[in-house]
């Protein structure tokens, strides 16, 4: 909102309740800049059940979810397992291993969710969203990237991909490598930029 942006919020109550209560200039704020929008009936106050039913709302209404922070037992894990079976990407930001907050996310990431360590780790998954015309130009000089060297085994799931999508089971086929090996090697040709997560749990090579 500080950057003038659109924001939505999806209430666990009725359009009349603010919950927090101190969180009331904040409502305003939202439905003044965006907008404030809930499933439930006027007057409906907050409980355990309506949290997690309204985070199916959050989950399809978007392209993907990211998860900044989050408990193992967090609603927010609730969100990213309903976007997953909307086949919406997931994002999970990694945090201090010694912390509560952290072990969400890490769990995701562990499962496949993309690491996001910034704007552009989001961006990159939905360049389709930005026609060339808005895209800034190219240096006029390539920059010189270090050479990447791969283990063996990420050589194997590399050379099992192709540049047309293939789902997880199929790479396991093609490279011969348990089904725990391959997702964690995925992760890691993810994080060298060699590989991309499409919906789905489908590869392909690329940024």
């Amino acid at each position: 909102m500080a950057a003038q942006g659109r924001t939505l919020a999806v209430l666990g109550t009725g359009i009349n309740q603010v919950f927090p209560p101190e969180n009331a200039a904040l409502f305003e704020r939202i439905a003044a800049q965006g907008a404030v929008i809930t499933q439930f009936p006027f007057n409906r106050p907050p409980d355990k059940q309506s949290f997690p039913i309204r985070n199916r709302i959050v989950a399809g209404m978007t392209l993907g979810t990211v998860v900044v922070e989050a408990g193992l037992n967090s609603g927010a894990l609730i969100t990213a397992n309903q976007a997953v079976d909307s086949g919406r990407l997931v994002f999970a930001v990694p945090g201090r291993v010694d912390s509560p907050l952290s072990k969400g996310c890490h769990d995701l990431i562990k499962k496949g969710a993309k690491l996001c360590e910034g704007a552009e780790d989001v961006l990159t998954e939905f360049e389709y969203l930005f026609p060339p015309s808005n895209r800034p130009a190219e240096p006029a000089t390539p920059v010189r990237l270090p050479a990447l060297t791969l283990a063996p085994e990420e050589q194997q799931v590399f050379e099992s991909l192709g540049t047309d999508e293939l789902a997880q089971d199929e790479v396991i086929r093609r490279s011969g490598l348990p089904a725990s090996t391959v997702s964690v090697v995925l992760l890691r040709l993810e994080m060298k930029r060699l590989v991309r997560q499409l919906p789905g749990k489908r590869f392909l090579r690329g940024p």
